[in-house]
């Protein structure tokens, strides 16, 4: 049996497609292996939304090929499909394959075509459809390993080319999976165990747009609802300007959809929002986050912020830090801007120092922890619908709980005659009450199903 090593950098959607592979491999006699092990296959899944990105890849192709000098090494990715000849010069590397390939890697393998279908000079410099997608990449969703939430990756793609960002390059035009190929891989992935699905995309708010007929994400909230195909699902990031009425109360009234959503801001700076390219200002921003908390009971709201962007002088960092100190957020992702060849940032003048950005990521983390603890302290002594997750605390062997609205709860631990009760609500939604905050934002718990 051949074995086999897939590593994955960048995004929840990249490891969607890592998964995918890896199941596709399997079914034709594949094993996968862990990282230390030697393989006969490596496959690199790269990512290239930062330069840090691109340079980790980069890393992680030469040591795969240090660690696995007999190995067939391909690459696909983000990186592979931006910069497809940093990746052909690197020794070692036998195939560089575009995001739009990704589903027929294992295919190609195991009939070993690379040759016969993109004939090159020579077997190690074939470059693979560098090209744009044609219509949706569906992957059958992966249901092997210890896991009771699954991603399901409903949306590729992005059409709105902020001036920053190299994914629309990496990966194309927004396409959708249809409805009833959703509800099917939903179905499956419930049939396997999963009680939680998340699904996700590049820019999961243009869900459906480009589907005849037409679709959106709260169509397809609804059908879900409607048909209920497994116990929960969860939204991964979402635009502002696709937060509708109709989702905020959709997401309200039917508990089916978690109490969580994930929203990019960028900046809380009008004049740098404009040069970002953003379509909205500060102000319907504010409106939007509050019109969530008041009408989600209890809900997580998570946000993006990119520090550094060319034009962000002082006065437009205290914009954002006061914009976010006002709004009832529950938890920062905070990322310096990095320059990106063939983006229309990549020219602008009045770059910020690697200091200066370093320093306001810090202030704007330290905001983050702040609001997180504010958020976390608000849920205490409430009773919450909780996940219970297979692999248990690395530290204390406890069971944890993933509430709807985003926390992970460490749950005590049950009496001895419950151990084996407890075993058995691995993978089940249950009550769970949080009443404890550490000092390192770690939530502790019980639920009445081992006490």
């Amino acid at each position: 049996m051949k074995r086999f090593i897939i590593k994955t950098l960048g995004c929840k959607v990249n490891q969607y497609e890592s998964d995918g592979i890896a199941t596709q491999l399997g079914k034709h006699g594949y094993h996968k292996v862990d990282k230390g092990s030697l393989a006969d296959l490596c496959i690199i899944n790269t990512c290239s939304v930062t330069a840090k990105a691109s340079m980790q890849s980069r890393q992680a192709i030469r040591k795969l090929i240090r660690d696995n000098p007999e190995a067939k090494i391909i690459v696909t990715g983000c990186h592979s499909q931006t910069e497809p000849e940093q990746i052909r010069s690197i020794e070692g590397v036998h195939h560089v394959i575009g995001n739009p390939d990704k589903t027929r890697i294992a295919h190609q393998i195991t009939t070993n075509c690379f040759k016969e279908l993109y004939p090159s000079q020579d077997e190690s410099d074939a470059v693979l459809s560098i090209c744009e997608t044609d219509g949706y990449q569906s992957f059958e969703p992966a249901v092997f390993g210890d896991m009771t939430r699954a991603y399901l990756k409903i949306q590729d793609g992005c059409d709105a080319f902020c001036t920053y960002c190299i994914v629309p390059y990496a990966r194309g035009k927004s396409t959708s999976m249809p409805e009833s190929e959703v509800m099917t891989h939903l179905h499956t992935l419930n049939n396997s165990g999963f009680k939680e699905v998340i699904l996700t995309g590049i820019h999961t708010g243009l869900y459906g747009l480009d589907l005849k007929p037409g679709s959106s994400i709260t169509a397809l909230l609804k059908q879900i609802i409607d048909n209920q195909p497994v116990d929960r699902v969860r939204l991964s990031s979402i635009e502002p300007k696709e937060i509708t009425d109709e989702l905020i109360r959709l997401m309200a009234d039917h508990s089916m959809i978690c109490n969580h959503l994930h929203i990019p801001l960028q900046s809380g700076d009008a004049g740098v929002l404009e040069a970002m390219g953003r379509p909205y200002d500060p102000a319907f921003f504010k409106k939007i986050i509050g019109k969530i908390h008041e009408t989600i009971p209890g809900v997580c709201i998570g946000i993006d912020v990119m520090v550094g962007f060319p034009s962000e002088d002082e006065p437009a960092f205290q914009n954002t830090f006061e914009l976010i100190k006002t709004l009832p957020l529950s938890y920062l992702h905070v990322f310096p801007y990095s320059p990106r060849k063939g983006t229309r940032a990549y020219e602008m003048k009045n770059q910020s120092t690697h200091q200066t950005i370093q320093d306001r990521c810090q202030v704007l983390r330290d905001l983050g922890a702040l609001k997180k603890r504010d958020f976390l302290e608000t849920q205490m002594g409430k009773p919450l619908n909780g996940l219970i997750q297979h692999k248990a605390d690395v530290k204390t062997g406890r069971l944890i709980a993933i509430t709807d609205n985003y926390i992970s709860v460490i749950l005590d631990q049950p009496d001895k005659n419950r151990l084996e009760q407890q075993e058995q609500l691995k993978g089940s939604i249950v009550t769970v009450t949080p009443n404890q905050v550490n000092m390192n934002l770690q939530v502790f718990g019980t639920t009445e199903e081992t006490q």
